[in-house]
């Protein structure tokens, strides 16, 4: 049987702090529903290197095989983010996006373990200002972050290395809210707030 998503997904006020930096100028980035949901995915990927084919799987696993059919509907969903390079199907609709929350919240709890030594490692550093390089996890998520993103976005020449590094850093603390057994909650009230500009 096909689960659906539905309104488990509800609208409720919970915080998603940063804890390492407030922001603000990343925020454009992260307004668009569209683009926070390829974003995320795109720090997933960056952070553990799943393929295509994991994702489609994590979709079949959920019983969202009609959102997610092949890589070809999973890539026309990943180019309606209004940063990407190309031309794809630019719209989105409430399913898909919901669709796609998900699918993220389960590869997010999937590599949990990961994620949180990365934490873990960004704690230990950021006190010190110390350069996140000199740890390897971090030095390549940071690396293939940044090569993942110039491949695949628009004007990605008018990003700096700082700004690409405060946004991958966002969404590596991010992806740890939505590893959370409530994650699901958090990413889909988290897209609706930065689309309204909160």
């Amino acid at each position: 049987m096909s689960s659906r998503p539905n309104s488990v997904i509800q609208s409720e006020s919970v915080s998603l702090p940063s804890i390492f930096m407030d922001s603000p100028d990343i925020a454009p980035q992260l307004q668009s529903i569209k683009a926070h949901l390829d974003l995320a995915l795109l720090a997933l990927e960056a952070l553990t290197g799943i393929s295509s084919d994991a994702v489609l799987k994590t979709a079949q696993r959920l019983g969202l095989e009609e959102f997610f059919g092949d890589r070809l509907s999973l890539w026309r969903m990943r180019q309606s983010s209004p940063l990407r390079k190309g031309k794809g199907r630019k719209n989105l609709d409430i399913e898909e996006a919901q669709a796609l929350t998900l699918v993220i919240c389960s590869l997010a709890r999937q590599y949990q373990g990961k994620i949180r030594q990365a934490i873990a490692k960004l704690e230990q550093l950021s006190p010190q200002k110390q350069s996140l390089h000199q740890e390897p996890i971090l030095a390549d998520y940071l690396e293939h972050f940044h090569q993942l993103y110039c491949e695949r976005m628009m004007q990605w020449e008018a990003v700096s290395p700082s700004y690409l590094e405060k946004l991958s850093l966002k969404l590596l603390v991010d992806l740890l809210f939505y590893s959370a057994p409530n994650g699901d909650r958090r990413l889909w009230i988290a897209l609706w707030d930065h689309s309204l500009g909160r």
